[in-house]
């Protein structure tokens, strides 16, 4: 089994690929993960979803049209618990640099800020409605995760994990390939996608009160969750990321109704396996 690691998007990248030899595909994974973050960084202020968020009309890649196109697409399904127009919001909460830069406490107080505005895709041009910005932090991330492991495909079965959005190809020599969820809890995933949207490590405080990346878009602040964290099994990576986040911006009753394939750990330390898992 060759394993790979690299920094990219924010987060640590891992690969995971069945075969003897890998140096080609690897290569290709770590350029493909930098060219899709020059599309879709927030963070950069010369990728595609910068020049788009300034310009509100922007004829762009294939890839930041599709990126965009399912994040609409999610919007629709989650009835707008997803909700790639949060970009402002999270600013505002106080994540308006590079995770690493974001200071621990802060002075001034998280404000809420409009989200739900119209986005128009129609072909490879976008159109912003004035004053909406995107986020496509975690589903870029996975579908990040899936393109590249379609090229790591090219050499074995493999798995890539970027910060936790998890794609796979192919069923390894041992049967699944083990994800661990929490110290007691282990799947194995033979296909598909898996993500984990949580509150335990994306976390900071403005004037003394807690903050995190995960907003709510009814209210344009961070979500007032009783869940810590969701860990979502999906068609592939992306689905999972749209599950993982709607459910834990709805909430644990709402996730249980669902039944949903998913982990959910509540903020008082309870753990609970639906759906499939179940």
């Amino acid at each position: 089994m060759v394993q790979h690691s690299f920094p990219a998007m924010g987060t640590t990248v891992e690969l995971l690929i069945e075969a003897e030899e890998a140096s080609a595909e690897l290569e290709a994974a770590e350029a493909e993960f930098e060219r899709l973050e020059q599309v879709m960084s927030r963070f950069r202020p010369t990728s595609e979803l910068s020049r788009l968020n300034e310009a509100r009309e922007l004829d762009v890649s294939a890839d930041l049209a599709d990126v965009v196109t399912s994040a609409l697409d999610a919007r629709a399904g989650t009835r707008g618990r997803f909700d790639a127009t949060v970009h402002d919001a999270i600013v505002a909460a106080g994540y308006d640099r590079t995770f690493d830069d974001v200071p621990a406490d802060a002075p001034g107080g998280c404000v809420s800020a409009r989200c739900g505005g119209g986005v128009t895709v129609e072909g490879r041009r976008i159109t912003l409605d004035p004053g909406t910005r995107l986020d496509l932090g975690g589903i870029g991330k996975g579908y990040a995760a899936e393109r590249v492991a379609t090229l790591l495909s090219l050499a074995g079965p493999c798995l890539v994990s970027a910060g936790g959005d998890i794609a796979v190809r192919g069923v390894p020599s041992a049967g699944t390939w083990p994800v661990a969820v929490s110290d007691e809890l282990t799947l194995g995933l033979t296909r598909g996608g898996l993500a984990t949207s949580g509150t335990e490590r994306r976390r900071w405080r403005r004037n003394g009160v807690d903050q995190h990346h995960l907003i709510d878009p009814a209210t344009g602040k961070p979500a007032a969750s009783d869940l810590l964290r969701v860990t979502a099994v999906g068609s592939d990576a992306v689905e999972a990321e749209v599950l993982a986040t709607s459910i834990f911006i709805g909430g644990l009753d709402e996730a249980l109704a669902a039944g949903v394939a998913a982990v959910l750990l509540t903020v008082d330390g309870r753990t609970f396996v639906t759906g499939g898992l179940a």
